[in-house]
């Protein structure tokens, strides 16, 4: 039987809300059980609720973090999320559980989790590997707002310096992150690096030779010469 962890998000950017919910989506072991948007809404909270884990922001309206977690006599267990660096001693010398620099990545969601898990004294849960199908989706930020993608429709994706070209066929949506955070987020999902700027879906490769691969899209990719192996894998059967 899972244990269920109750968890509070609490950030004042509506943003940052949806990039923990899209990660926290891939363990049913965390649930939701609310959305605070200052401290003075998590102290309300925490108050009226059983609370196992808090995932909470730093600079947040009137109280910050830090101060609202010196204010609380028993807290739960802690993960920062926060664009500062400088205060994770201040963090960790209030026995916070682990700290996050945003933007956060899936990977480094699951690892503070399993940290939470072994100081509950719990196992991490056995992850189920995925394959690129029509339900999966990844959701990225495209100018101020997080746009959701569903994979199956993407045929690849080209690392553009600190931006993201998603090809959907002929369709080209500039994402604002690095192919490096597309690479975390789709890691079990089947895509595969073929060139140091491009990560393509296997569903979407038509044709491929020791130099180039065509996508459906009539795209043509050239090979990189340290993923030719990769490359291969796409015909390779499992």
């Amino acid at each position: 039987m899972t244990t269920a962890f109750k968890l509070l998000i609490v950030d004042d950017e509506p943003l940052a809300h949806q990039v923990l919910l899209h990660h926290l989506a891939a363990h049913a072991d965390m649930v939701v059980a609310g959305h605070c948007y200052s401290a003075a809404e998590a102290m309300a909270m925490l108050a009226q609720h059983p609370i196992d884990l808090i995932l909470l922001d730093i600079q947040l309206p009137v109280l910050t973090g830090l101060q609202m977690l010196q204010l609380l006599a028993k807290p739960p267990q802690v993960v920062l999320v926060t664009a500062y660096a400088e205060f994770a001693l201040d963090g960790f010398a209030l026995d916070v559980t682990d700290y996050l620099l945003k933007p956060v990545s899936g990977e480094r969601l699951a690892s503070a989790l399993d940290k939470v898990r072994r100081r509950a004294g719990l196992p991490a849960p056995v992850a189920t590997p995925a394959t690129v199908v029509g339900n999966e989706h990844i959701v990225l930020k495209v100018d101020r707002e997080l746009r959701r993608f569903e994979l199956a429709s993407i045929c690849c994706f080209e690392g553009y310096g600190n931006y993201v070209k998603v090809w959907q066929g002929q369709q080209m949506t500039l994402a604002n992150t690095t192919l490096k955070g597309v690479m975390e987020q789709t890691a079990a999902a089947g895509f595969i690096q073929v060139h140091k700027s491009f990560l393509v879906n296997p569903s979407h490769v038509l044709s491929l030779d020791s130099q180039l691969l065509k996508l459906s899209n009539q795209q043509q990719i050239r090979i990189g010469e340290a993923f030719k192996a990769q490359a291969r894998r796409i015909f390779t059967p499992r």
